[in-house]
């Protein structure tokens, strides 16, 4: 549900009202794709097995109660005034709220976590935090480790779920669409027409994927725009011909004379008019592509009224003719004039293909995210447009979602059993965001937990009637998403499991500062020309594999530099403030350490972007330095020699960490030094500052120079890991079998840093864990 397509301003901005417009109007083709295509389905899931249209027109008025009221709750009331408001800097979605939850309360898993990450311009609080009253409910959750675990397999949950929508959406889009074929085949023609046919989109939609989306993405919203005027139009057409007075059911009374009619059945067939608001889920996701207003006005006078309209059309029509003797009969085509019906059959095959890109490109996207938060197995992402940022494919992903859609679709080969499987992963991610919002209220914008509670109870009891009347239907369908989701969250949990298990193993293996100082000539270490990137999670100590690296090889180059690549709590680090660099030794040894912040939707650089900029840092940090001993006026600066600094503005932030520092909380494994040893210094530096560089400071510039001209040597861990003696039967499994097979089965460091072959020097490491 991020389909990244059009070059969108990523923060909300006080735009013209011309141009909210623009944006409202290229919202239809990414946010309302999949939205605007469930008229072709829900009817037909509804009445398909559970009850029958009967003369009395009430099972018919009764569901359009259901549609209206459901659209008007959860899309309208639910997404639009409320959720829409909880961004992260004008980011939505699942890991925005959670990013949100874990930086206003300490209850994120993420490890290597720094004071320096709180500075960022990006990493802002709804309220300072030294105005903030520590309610109850946040220091309960800060208490419980297990709550903080918890909070992290629903947000799993929700993920998973979103995955898994990227495998139905598609399929029952394209199959709906394609369907309309039904009205002008025999029942034999077409039983042996529609499931090729969608297999045939499908496998191409999915083969047109690496190409990306930016080329044909202009055309996503007026195909949308189409098909809802289309929609709308149809269902004035039908209001008109068949049943003036059917604005009448969209009374609540309806609904209740439903129930009181059809008892379980009523209640069962809730699972199809469900999928009324799939696709719902995407203006939350899709906020950081357009501002808050441009999808409130979309939604509210384009997307909801031609929604509205078209239900009540085909309500209109199917209250005049109650004769079903087939499926076909109740769906969407059979209320379309027969001359109309090939001109609306390829709108709507183009307005699904577009539904579906926009949920193959979000699972591309939340994979990525999972993958920076440590929570998936590397994957290779792929940039499909230089121009417009976070434009992503995975080809592993997509092929694999290409065979899981045609699979679908050739087993279920009907609407009912793909609706119900649908329906269920919708109501469970939409579930999870009510869930997150709550604590978001309370946590974050400081409201009552009474106001919380009511939001949680009152949206909360709406999507368990729903999610009750899908999870019954396991065996007709609904089973397929809760195994795709089991088999992705144990893969999920146990990457993120050995993930953690592995920091702490590094953690607790690091070497002094002293024995990487204590190397010299004297004990036979020979200094190399060239640069070389040890990377490691670690952001403070010398790394265990370096220790190997040197005590099997006694040479490191000359210039030596400890990269952390690291993921922040954040969706976006802006460039300036992303590379924290700080000296490992007096300044004649030439170490350093950089680490590098990403949000959790940032994309890492080209390598050679990257080792242009690391190196940039880096003489930055240089030139910042000797300006800082300037501004002291000769003032000692040892005190701040393996501090940190913010490379890459004017505005010098050092900060004073402990090199051993750790939280006193063990278990969690996190580098951060107490708040009592932090001390930040800041300077505001002239541009233009024209006084001489003293020669040693010349000199290190200089000697860094003439490295990079010898190139850069990337240094990675290759990792064996193991379960130590004595484990548990399922540590075992997890670490032994699980792990290391997918370990041994998707991309290595190497890929996800983007690091040349010719480059790389691997290291062995053995964790035992």
């Amino acid at each position: 549900m991020d389909p990244e397509i059009g070059n969108i301003p990523i923060f909300q901005k006080k735009d013209s009202w011309k141009t909210m417009l623009f944006l409202a109007y290229q919202s239809l083709g990414v946010v309302y794709g999949d939205l605007s295509i469930s008229p072709l389905y829900v009817f037909k899931s509804t009445f398909a097995e559970d009850i029958t249209h009967s003369e009395t027109n009430e099972e018919i008025f009764g569901a359009l109660s259901f549609v209206f009221w459901t659209l008007t709750l959860v899309p309208l009331f639910k997404y639009v005034f409320i959720v829409l408001r909880a961004d992260d800097n004008g980011e939505g979605g699942t890991f925005a709220l959670y990013s949100l939850i874990c930086r206003h309360a300490n209850v994120s898993l993420l490890p290597n976590r720094q004071v320096a990450d709180e500075d960022l311009s990006t990493y802002k609080y709804e309220h300072p935090p030294e105005t903030t009253n520590r309610s109850r409910i946040k220091i309960w959750l800060e208490k419980h480790k297990s709550l903080h675990v918890a909070l992290l397999i629903l947000v799993m949950l929700g993920t998973c779920m979103v995955i898994g929508d990227g495998v139905l959406t598609p399929a029952i889009s394209v199959f709906s669409a394609v369907s309309g074929l039904e009205l002008s085949m025999s029942k034999h023609h077409h039983e042996y027409a529609v499931v090729p046919i969608t297999c045939f989109i499908l496998v191409c939609l999915f083969a047109l994927q690496h190409y990306g989306t930016h080329r044909v993405g202009i055309l996503f919203a007026p195909v949308v725009l189409t098909w809802l005027l289309c929609i709308s139009g149809l269902g004035i057409y039908n209001i008109i011909r068949w049943n003036q007075h059917v604005y009448q059911a969209l009374s609540p009374y309806y609904m209740f004379k439903f129930l009181k009619k059809t008892k379980k059945g009523g209640w069962m067939s809730l699972g199809g008019i469900l999928l009324c608001i799939t696709g719902s889920e995407a203006m939350f996701a899709d906020l950081g592509h357009f501002s808050y207003t441009a999808i409130q006005v979309a939604f509210t006078f384009i997307v909801y009224p031609s929604l509205i309209l078209a239900y009540m059309g085909q309500a209109a029509y199917l209250s005049k003719h109650h004769r079903i003797y087939t499926s076909y009969q109740i769906g969407f085509y059979a209320s379309v004039p027969e001359c109309l019906r090939w001109p609306v059959l390829g709108i709507a095959i183009l307005a699904s293909v577009v539904g579906s890109q926009a949920i193959i490109s979000g699972t591309f996207s939340i994979i990525n995210q999972s993958q920076s938060l440590g929570c998936f197995p590397r994957v290779k992402v792929v940039h499909t447009s230089e121009k417009i940022h976070g434009q992503i494919y995975i080809p592993e992903v997509n092929w694999m979602l290409m065979i899981l859609c045609i699979a679908v679709a050739v087993g279920f080969r009907d609407i009912k059993h793909m609706g119900n499987a649908s329906g269920l992963a919708v109501i469970t991610v939409m579930l999870v965001t009510t869930c997150l919002t709550s604590l978001v209220m309370i946590l974050c914008w400081q409201k009552s937990p009474l106001l919380a509670l009511m939001f949680l109870l009152f949206f909360g009891s709406i999507e368990v009637l729903y999610f009750s009347a899908s999870l019954i239907k396991f065996l007709e369908g609904a089973w397929l998403p809760i195994l795709l989701a089991l088999f992705l969250m144990i893969l999920m949990f146990v990457w993120h499991y050995a993930t953690i298990k592995k920091y702490e193993f590094d953690l607790h293996n690091k070497v002094s500062l002293d024995w990487l100082l204590a190397l010299g000539e004297k004990l036979g270490i020979v200094r190399v020309p060239g640069i070389a990137l040890v990377y490691t999670d670690l952001v403070a100590g010398v790394p265990a594999n370096f220790s190997h690296f040197v005590t099997n090889l006694p040479a490191f180059h000359r210039i030596l530099v400890f990269v952390c690549v690291k993921s922040v709590p954040v969706p976006f680090v802006p460039p300036a403030e992303r590379y924290l660099v700080g000296r490992v030794g007096p300044p004649n040894h030439r170490s350093y350490r950089c680490i590098v912040r990403y949000g959790y939707r940032d994309v890492q650089e080209d390598i050679n972007a990257f080792e242009s900029e690391l190196i940039a840092s880096l003489s930055d940090f240089v030139w910042l330095e000797a300006s800082l001993r300037g501004h002291q006026s000769g003032e000692s600066v040892d005190g701040y020699e393996y501090g940190l600094t913010v490379a890459g503005s004017s505005l010098l932030t050092r900060y004073r960490l402990n090199d051993n520092a750790e939280l006193p909380s063990e278990e969690n494994a996190i580098e951060l030094a107490p708040e009592t040893t932090v001390k930040k210094v800041r300077f505001f530096l002239e541009e233009n500052n024209n006084s001489a560089l003293s020669e040693a400071v010349r000199e290190e510039l200089e000697d860094l120079l003439a490295a990079r001209e010898f190139g850069c040597t990337f240094i990675l861990g290759h990792s064996h890991v193991r379960a130590k003696p004595g484990s548990s039967i399922m540590k075992k499994l997890a670490i032994d079998i699980a792990y290391n097979f997918l370990r041994r089965n998707c991309r290595g460091p190497d890929v996800a840093l983007r690091v040349p072959p010719a480059s790389l020097l691997e290291v062995g490491m053995v964790y035992v864990l």
